[in-house]
């Protein structure tokens, strides 16, 4: 039984050199021997998906100046999605369960977008500040919400993404160390509810992935 009940999310794997974040890795492992013979299944299954996400974007996505971005977005869903994937696995490293992680990936987009809008677009960044119909007394009120909600896009972000990875994790850990006190009929029950959870964790990781990509297409949409 583990002392400490975040240990698995322990990032150091020894004094001298931290190897688990190696794990965000393996996905330059798992993806190139896909395209040595193509059409297969996984090439094909990456392309479809590839193709649903960029039609996604393009939607959302209004200003058509802006042709090809839907690359970056794509890409940042599959990765994330791939991360999440891979943490579901055992003894494997879940990278993006750390804010180190996450908030690398939102911090730096939203900065991006941020001095593209001011420096591009400077009178509808103001005007976003401002919401339509709001009452002319209320205004610096709501544009001091309006600018703190701005604000902190980058870090709701990265504490979604990084709370729902722990939260299932650390569900199925807690039902994993209950095993060894129960008996052979609980412990059938405990093991097939273990495999719903990991089934719904899995959907989890797809979708938190999507919530990312999508939250983050929309802020670069207000940009333009």
């Amino acid at each position: 039984m583990m002392m400490n009940l975040f240990s698995s999310f322990d990032p150091s794997t020894s004094s001298f050199l931290s190897l688990n974040w190696m794990s965000s890795l393996l996905i330059f492992i798992l993806l190139p021997p896909t395209f040595w013979l193509i059409p297969s299944r996984t090439s094909m299954l990456l392309m479809k998906l590839s193709l649903t996400m960029h039609n996604e974007f393009k939607i959302l996505i209004k200003n058509n100046k802006f042709n090809g971005s839907t690359i970056l977005f794509t890409s940042l869903f599959m990765m994330i999605m791939i991360n999440n994937s891979l943490g579901l696995f055992p003894y494997i490293f879940t990278s993006s369960s750390h804010m180190s992680f996450t908030l690398t990936l939102s911090l730096p987009m939203w900065l991006s977008f941020m001095l593209f809008g001011w420096m591009n677009n400077t009178n509808k960044m103001f005007a976003h500040l401002v919401p339509q119909g709001a009452p002319s007394l209320l205004l610096p009120f709501l544009v001091l919400v309006e600018t703190i909600s701005n604000i902190i896009r980058p870090g709701t972000l990265a504490i979604r993404l990084t709370a729902n990875m722990i939260a299932g994790h650390l569900l199925l850990t807690l039902m994993g160390n209950a095993g060894t006190s129960l008996s052979s009929y609980l412990l059938s029950i405990l093991i097939l509810a273990q495999i719903l959870l990991l089934l719904l964790e899995t959907a989890v990781a797809i979708i938190q992935a999507y919530v990312f990509s999508v939250l983050t297409t929309l802020y670069s949409s207000e940009t333009s």
